[in-house]
């Protein structure tokens, strides 16, 4: 394949010059992310960040990592259980945006998974500095990651979105996988922030109950969004009749008459949704679903536009 330049795009890559743009509709996006006020000079949203603030919110039981200069000494004494004081502060929530690049998302009927959520990610990294908030994230290939640091800059979008892009054109060579859902999850705790506003980009295809326990310890330190990128193919299989498919190494016949298999496959695909929606609702997170063969801004300005539903479904 020909050495790829953004003026003679590959549709198979995610165009740089098209992740650059997405920051004129990312200004649309005004209600991102929802909290319950605003205060624009120091970050553009108050949030219910657990630490050392102005105003006292709640007594609960000691964890560790919490500061021992908040131990209610009162409460514990009475109790005989160590209990701390929790205050809500107003200030920044870095904007962080985990995009999953890996083999399976190098899949599409129509626009390709992998680029659909360099599309997301770039946005939402526009949307965190036109709301005045650090940008930042993480991006995940088959056989390395990228870090990079939020900062409230356009420099740092920008470095992002050329991630991002170079993530995507390796996805043009085939590579044994070396991350699995799991260790990416397990990379952003150490990457995370307190107090963070969190975006996960991915198909989800191999979340498993190590994934759930490490989304509830990043739930602790920060506001989870899943963001949930499909095929139409990953629904249903195609009208009855036989089809070539190859995985890029392998070719094979798929017979789609069976009315059995085409149930199973429908089954299997709401049966993995199901547990998705089932752990944000366990989560309290957000819930944006991104069909392929459709354009992300819809769907980002369902959620984050003017009239955004506090339920992002």
């Amino acid at each position: 394949m020909p050495e790829h330049h953004d003026t003679q795009h590959i549709a198979a890559t995610a165009s740089l010059r098209s992740l650059i743009q997405l920051r004129h509709g990312a200004r649309e996006l005004t209600g991102f992310p929802s909290f319950r006020a605003r205060r624009v000079t120091q970050g553009g949203h108050r949030s219910r960040f657990r630490g050392r603030g102005m105003d006292f919110d709640e007594v609960r039981v000691y964890q560790p990592g919490d500061d021992v200069r908040t131990i209610d000494w009162r409460v514990t004494a009475r109790t005989q259980t160590p209990h701390t004081k929790i205050f809500s502060e107003e200030r920044e929530r870095p904007v962080l945006v985990i995009c999953d690049l890996r083999g399976p998302m190098f899949f599409g009927s129509q626009r390709l998974k992998s680029v659909v959520a360099c599309e997301i990610s770039a946005a939402l990294a526009w949307a965190g500095i036109a709301a005045n908030d650090r940008a930042g994230g993480l991006i995940f290939g088959q056989q390395g990651h990228i870090d990079v640091k939020a900062r409230r800059s356009h420099h740092a979008v920008l470095k992002y979105i050329h991630a991002l892009h170079n993530f995507s054109c390796k996805l043009l060579e085939l590579q044994a996988e070396h991350y699995t859902l799991a260790d990416i999850l397990a990379e952003a705790r150490r990457f995370l922030l307190p107090g963070s506003t969190l975006f996960i980009v991915s198909d989800f295809y191999d979340l498993d109950q190590s994934c759930h326990r490490s989304l509830f310890e990043l739930a602790r330190h920060g506001n989870i969004n899943l963001c949930h990128v499909f095929d139409p193919l990953e629904k249903q299989l195609p009208p009855p009749a036989r089809y070539a498919v190859t995985d890029g190494q392998r070719q094979m016949i798929l017979d789609t008459h069976d009315a059995r298999v085409r149930s199973r496959f429908a089954n299997t695909y709401e049966q993995r949704y199901r547990e998705l929606r089932t752990l944000s609702e366990q989560l309290r997170s957000g819930l944006i679903s991104f069909d392929c063969s459709e354009d992300v801004m819809p769907a980002l300005k369902r959620a984050f536009g003017k009239r955004h539903s506090r339920n992002r479904r």
